[in-house]
């Protein structure tokens, strides 16, 4: 019964189903390797002092890191916020446990308070570099029914997941490229693109995400099988919110760290 119960978990995880992670490792990775080529030098600075010379990409998977802690639960629901389609988040009842949104304005609160004790800003600092990344997820704005499309079940091309998992890694993973390989060839933008990417708030943000999980959800079926014709259709668009992620990131500590 005990190796049964053993499989039967392995099965569980291998599949996707209690997967919590966000754009997984390689995802969050490359958000912060972004942002580190867009940092000022002023923010360079800064930074590197509270990260002891490592890197964002370094402590970019610290908010999943610490999941394992029980101590740090109550930071699980910043990870995302949930609404239904057609609405509007200000205008939703939020949760008192919080959301991602007020899980960016804390970060940003801290890191922006000189009173703010170093080991503070350092903790802070490395859930913004997460959060950030988390935003940019289509599926972490996504529906509290299906827990942000972990309930929506898919095939991808021959394993049983689910949709919030083939948006976390398995495209990412099917893309078999490093989290250097994937930030060393982005998009070549101009300085104007860089500023209207840069431009808005941290809402404005969350809603183009929310627009694309609106489009992922219209373009997918429960059950369907995924495979290359999906990364055709997608791949563009994951790549480019990892790229707009970093660039976002490194435009809001620029402005704390000025």
């Amino acid at each position: 019964m005990k190796k049964l119960a053993i499989v039967i978990l392995v099965s569980l995880f291998s599949n996707g189903l209690f997967a919590e992670d966000d754009w997984g490792k390689t995802g969050h990775r490359v958000v912060g390797e972004i942002a580190d080529n867009y940092l000022s030098k002023k923010a360079e600075k800064e930074i590197s002092k509270l990260l002891s010379g490592h890197s964002l990409a370094y402590v970019a998977n610290y908010g999943d890191d610490i999941k394992s802690d029980r101590q740090y639960d109550s930071f699980s629901p910043w990870h995302y916020v949930n609404f239904p389609f057609g609405e509007k988040y200000e205008l939703n009842e939020k949760s008192d446990k919080g959301d991602i949104i007020q899980g960016i304005n804390k970060c940003i609160s801290v890191l922006k308070n000189t009173n703010s004790p170093k080991e503070e800003k350092l903790f802070y600092l490395k859930m913004l570099v997460h959060f950030m990344g988390d935003l940019h997820q289509p599926l972490h704005i996504g529906l509290a029914d299906d827990k942000g499309g972990n309930d929506f079940q898919v095939r991808w091309f021959s394993d049983g997941t689910n949709l919030h998992s083939v948006w976390d890694y398995r495209m990412l993973d099917s893309y078999e490229m490093s989290y250097t390989e994937i930030a060393a060839n982005t998009d070549v933008l101009s300085k104007e693109q860089v500023k209207a990417i840069k431009s808005g708030t941290v809402i404005d943000w969350m809603y183009e995400s929310r627009a694309l999980c609106e489009d992922i959800y219209e373009h997918t079926e429960i059950g369907e099988k995924l495979s290359y014709k999906y990364m055709y259709d997608y791949m563009d668009t994951l790549r480019s919110q990892l790229q707009k992620g970093g660039i976002r990131l490194a435009g809001l500590l620029n402005e704390i760290f000025s």
